[in-house]
């Protein structure tokens, strides 16, 4: 027979049936922690995007705008002429000391971002 046989041994003794499929306890060192690997973490992040990108369009498609109908303001059209100013416009129709809420009231109705106006834009501009 050759040297080479299939039977385990240890430290040259061979080893019974019974110590080769021996059971050994594990020790366990506290609780199993949990590692992403790059692949887990790119998957996290994408679901957490989703989840973000799904729950942005479920809040942002519902309108700001009711059901009910303005007040009607009675305006006039107003053509803006070079060197204009909001403020300008506001004070020939407001009255005194009321300037400020007019300024208002005309980027309001005109949905102005702000008061930069442009030669020859049309203003709706309510009257007193």
């Amino acid at each position: 027979m050759s040297a080479l046989s299939g039977t385990p041994t240890v430290a040259g003794r061979r080893l019974r049936a019974a110590e080769r499929f021996e059971m050994r306890p594990v020790r366990h060192s506290g609780p199993p922690s949990v590692r992403l690997t790059r692949r887990g973490r790119l998957v996290v992040t994408l679901f957490l995007l989703l989840i973000l990108t799904v729950a942005s369009v479920f809040l942002a498609a519902r309108s700001a705008a009711t059901g009910e109908p303005g007040a009607d303001t009675a305006t006039r059209t107003v053509v803006v002429a070079r060197g204009d100013t909001l403020w300008d416009i506001a004070s020939g129709v407001a009255d005194p000391g009321e300037t400020r809420e007019m300024v208002h009231r005309i980027e309001t109705l005109n949905a102005l971002p702000g008061p930069e106006l442009v030669e020859g834009q049309e203003l709706a501009v309510p009257l007193q």
